[in-house]
């Protein structure tokens, strides 16, 4: 068997806009492995998004991918028809998006909106689908399933629709899942329960993840490895103790010294990034 689960090379992903051409995402190159976990880091703009709606073919005009290969278990997925990409969607690969609130449609109950996706990809219907569902919505701590499985998503709480968002994402199993800023908006208790989560439903299912984030303190809890991304480009790459240890690139030194410390002297300004 492989050890490269995802191979990601030399990818160029651009916008052709009224005020020029925007490219987010200039010439990158990572390699993952099954089981493996990879933080994808960088401030609002640098990339890390378009990087990773690249992966799953879902970059929407005037963005469009122009160069480099996905190869994910030896398929070009830059390659294939629309059809054949959504049948590796949900099925093989899982996202969660940043924001739960509009990424659930409003008019359905959580239940039906994770048996859609079964439904799709596993051909369950009916009871066997709804089944599925609220042991999907147990298996990421949503208590009474049985009853919320009912629920519409503006019934649920912040935390407990990021927790469906989660379900959806791994109804189906998937090798890899991809996880854009899935902590945003939500309070440090529950940022803690939902990586806590992430860390545990990985293990059990040894499924690799790529975490987009800006903040490196999640990173540190939960990746094998870290990708910097700035301006488009991965600027360094380590696994995640090397980096925090020994920083190289004077933007992942930025990075590291902007993270509030504890110890610090009340009112001690944070340090800027001086990036040109």
């Amino acid at each position: 068997m492989s050890d490269t689960l995802l191979s990601v090379k030399n990818l160029r992903t651009q916008f052709d806009t009224d005020d020029g051409l925007v490219i987010a995402v200039d010439d990158i190159s990572f390699d993952l492995a099954p089981s493996e976990s990879l933080g994808i880091v960088g401030e609002s703009g640098s990339g890390k998004s378009v990087t990773a709606l690249s992966i799953m073919r879902l970059v929407s005009k005037p963005g469009r991918i122009v160069g480099g290969s996905i190869v994910f278990q030896g398929q070009d997925l830059a390659n294939l028809s629309d059809q054949q990409m959504r049948a590796i969607r949900g099925n093989d690969i899982g996202m969660i998006f940043q924001e739960p609130m509009t990424s659930l449609d409003p008019l359905y109950t959580v239940g039906y909106q994770i048996s859609e996706a079964l439904e799709l990809h596993q051909g369950l219907r009916g009871a066997e689908a709804r089944d599925a569902a609220i042991k999907a919505l147990r298996e990421v701590g949503i208590p009474n399933a049985a009853e919320r499985v009912d629920s519409y998503p503006h019934q649920m709480s912040g935390g407990m629709r990021q927790r469906v968002m989660i379900a959806i994402a791994l109804s189906c199993n998937p090798k890899l899942l991809i996880a854009d800023e899935p902590t945003t908006a939500l309070d440090v208790t529950m940022q803690a329960r939902i990586l806590d989560l992430l860390k545990g439903l990985r293990a059990s299912r040894q499924m690799a993840l790529i975490l987009i984030t800006h903040n490196l303190g999640i990173v540190a809890e939960v990746c094998d490895r870290v990708a910097v991304m700035y301006k488009g480009k991965i600027v360094e790459r380590k696994p995640t103790e090397e980096l925090f240890r020994n920083p190289e690139h004077p933007y992942t030194r930025g990075l590291l010294n902007s993270i509030p410390r504890l110890d610090s002297p009340p009112k001690t300004p944070l340090p800027t990034l001086q990036m040109s």
